[in-house]
């Protein structure tokens, strides 16, 4: 049987665009020490490190610097990797890049060395993804977060998740050819018992991978009301400075501004949006269209209204116009004009505000509204986690729940019991990728950065 032909050397610029003190550039593959030979003329010690002079193929100098060499599979991708290590100008990376080309390399694609590394077994595909993570954090909280999934956190508790579903399953399909065994069986192996533990196991699971979510991607807050409510003012409150303009004029708003903070290491992507109205301005008005596509795409939305008028039909045209499923914050604006006190009125199941974005007053109610409404409570072990991660989550919990029905029936069906365990583990399998499309990794390793 002939071996599988190597994959090819990939190279890349390791570090950010632009100039600064030091550029790594990184190489991945096999049988390197001939590309460090020809590249710095001597053979470099396995994990030391070498000041050497980077040559081109004419024996000049490129640079000099520190070569690091890392034989396999002692290394992050599982192959031989080198790193040269020199100063950080554009053109001097691009020269090394080149000349780690011309021995035999090509261009790593976004992610390869990290898909190398999850293809070699020295990571999961949760905490591949980690890596990625760590690098977009946001927040110290979504960094922490990030590095306890790299260092397996969340890794380990979908595959004592796994386990468990094993267990299980084995202990179902041992009987299925003894059919009228079934209910003993069930009272002998704890069936309801280990699925209550199951199921208690997944919940805290989902509540931290739910956590991390938020440290991760955050919320879209969109600010919207009529013109002149104070939709400007509250941006520039939140985001501590002058960012929009904001003056008495209705209509000064045209266009989206952004701006993005953080409450309790939750990044809060805030949006300023052209004040809704009827207009014949034809800018207004693009401003306007431009407002429902970004309440579209929001989480969130806060409407602003104007303390001293109240919620009038115009706000109620608003309000119904409002995508069903988009959560929202009403606020009670400008209190500071009618001597009034910051509070929080109970409406149902949606919540009011009375604040003042000039004044500041009532800011502390706002955060706290956020937080609730996102759902977050303060957790010290929570783990980053995706969309993905959570879907795949909530596969499990369903599949779990169908096993439960097939067995609290006079007649239990343990082959449909059995499938639907195999179901729920598959789907949290994903997760680390130990059950993944190969179509799925492209798109995951595809959104890394270059040299990652």
């Amino acid at each position: 049987m002939t071996q599988p032909p190597a994959p090819p050397t990939i190279a890349a610029i390791a570090t950010a665009p632009g100039r600064g003190g030091v550029g790594v550039i990184r190489v991945s593959g096999t049988g390197l020490m001939a590309m460090a030979l020809a590249l710095t003329g001597r053979a470099p010690q396995p994990r030391y490190a070498t000041l050497a002079d980077f040559l081109d193929a004419d024996g000049l100098p490129i640079d000099s610097g520190l070569l690091l060499y890392f034989p396999g599979p002692a290394s992050f991708t599982g192959e031989d990797v080198l790193e040269l290590q020199g100063h950080g100008g554009p053109v001097v990376m691009n020269l090394l890049l080149r000349r780690c080309l011309e021995l035999g390399a090509r261009l790593a694609e976004p992610g390869e060395f990290t898909r190398r590394a999850f293809m070699n077994n020295k990571l999961d595909l949760a905490q591949a993804e980690a890596v990625a993570d760590l690098i977009d954090a946001s927040t110290q909280a979504a960094a922490r977060s990030a590095v306890r999934s790299l260092q397996g956190e969340f890794s380990r508790a979908i595959h004592a998740l796994v386990d468990e579903l094993i267990n299980l399953r084995m202990l179902v399909e041992a009987t299925l050819d003894f059919p009228e065994e079934e209910i003993d069986f069930l009272q002998a192996a704890d069936a309801f018992g280990r699925l209550n533990r199951l199921d208690a196991q997944l919940a805290r699971v989902r509540d931290k991978a739910g956590q991390g979510k938020l440290l991760q991607a955050g919320l879209q807050v969109v600010l919207i009301g009529q013109p002149n409510v104070g939709k400007s003012s509250l941006l520039n409150r939140l985001a501590g400075d002058e960012l929009a303009i904001v003056t008495d004029i209705a209509g000064t708003t045209r266009d989206a501004l952004k701006s993005s903070i953080q409450i309790q290491g939750i990044p809060l992507h805030i949006i300023d949006t052209a004040g809704l109205r009827e207009t014949e301005d034809a800018v207004e008005k693009i401003g306007i269209a431009r407002t429902w596509q970004e309440i579209e795409k929001a989480d969130l939305a806060l409407l602003l209204l104007d303390a001293r008028v109240g919620l009038t039909e115009a706000d109620r045209a608003i309000l119904a116009r409002l995508p069903a499923n988009l959560r929202r914050i009403t606020l009670r604006n400008k209190i500071d004009l009618l001597g009034e006190a910051p509070e929080k009125h109970p409406e149902g199941s949606d919540i009011a505000l009375s604040v003042s974005a000039r004044s500041g007053a009532g800011m502390e109610l706002l955060e706290q509204a956020l937080l609730e409404v996102a759902g977050w409570h303060q957790a010290e072990d929570v783990f980053i986690a995706r969309e993905r991660h959570l879907q795949a989550l909530e596969a499990g919990a369903r599949h779990l729940a169908a096993a439960r029905t097939q067995v609290e029936t006079p007649r239990p069906a343990l082959e449909l019991f059995a499938e639907e365990l195999r179901l729920a583990q598959n789907a949290l399998a994903e997760i680390t990728g130990e059950f993944t499309a190969d179509d799925l990794l492209g798109v995951i390793f595809s959104r890394f950065c270059i040299g990652k």
